[in-house]
């Protein structure tokens, strides 16, 4: 475990949720050697296999932001990296960045970190009063249609975006990166598809891979980074005749889970 207590403060903090992303599809893209930015990123370059406290994207991002990330896929007791203080908690361990403030942003927010989101599924959107819940717990939100899951380009557009805000903020920054790429409907990624598939959503994941280079160059650039890439949730495509997600089947609960210390150049 990383010692996170003692990096507060030092270094910016990443969130990069892959929206649905299957623990199995992410592991055969990887192996097939279609992802090579997560691979250089993943330590021992594997994905680490980990349980999401909530099964769709609204409840695991609450979740993540008072500090449940998923949970390693084994039995055991194991220490968070975050954790919002309350009595009884029995996940803190020493090298936990323990606060008293509801959420992560607002305890970063507390200590000097400018917090920002960048949005992919719905619940980012900002259009409804659902959609603007997540973002207002930052200082900044960004969505445009363009990030949405609708538009086979989003994610160059949203690591874009992201990359500017990084290279325009003087002080330390944490950013939580929702990915929509890999979110419903993904059938667009693959020629001829018309529908779904874990297949489909490898192609995916493919092209937020490859839109990976500029957040990462911007990220470099400016020091180190605690950096925590991970699905939110899983999804089923028709397995025991499941379709979608929010609801409990292991491909729902079960997502590629990476924590880090990547290194500043320069």
């Amino acid at each position: 475990m990383l010692p996170v207590r003692d990096l507060i403060g030092q270094v910016d903090v990443v969130l990069l949720t892959l929206d649905s992303l299957r623990h199995d599809v992410a592991l055969a893209a990887l192996d097939a050697g279609e992802t090579p930015h997560l691979a250089a990123l993943l330590p021992g370059g594997r994905w680490e296999e980990r349980h999401t406290p909530a099964s769709f994207t609204y409840a695991a991002h609450h979740a993540f932001l008072s500090g449940f990330l998923p949970t390693p896929a084994r039995p055991g007791r194991h220490p968070r990296l975050f954790a919002a203080a309350f009595e009884g908690s029995r996940s803190t361990g020493g090298l936990t960045f323990t606060f008293e403030e509801a959420t992560l942003p607002a305890a970063l927010a507390a200590r000097g970190y400018r917090t920002v989101c960048v949005g992919g599924a719905g619940f980012f959107n900002g259009q409804t009063a659902l959609g603007a819940a997540l973002p207002a717990l930052f200082h900044e939100a960004h969505w445009s249609p363009a990030m949405g899951v609708k538009n086979p380009g989003s994610a160059a557009v949203q690591t874009r975006v992201a990359a500017e805000r990084l290279r325009a903020l003087p002080e330390k920054v944490f950013l939580l990166l929702n990915v929509s790429a890999t979110h419903t409907p993904t059938h667009f990624y693959l020629p001829g598809a018309r529908r779904d598939s874990p297949s489909s959503q490898r192609a995916a994941l493919r092209t937020l891979d490859a839109a990976l280079p500029p957040l990462l160059a911007a990220l470099q650039a400016r020091g180190d980074t605690l950096l925590v890439v991970c699905a939110d949730h899983g999804t089923c495509f028709g397995e025991d005749g499941y379709w979608g997600h929010r609801l409990a089947h292991p491909l729902v609960w079960t997502v590629p889970y990476a924590e880090l210390l990547l290194r500043g150049q320069g």
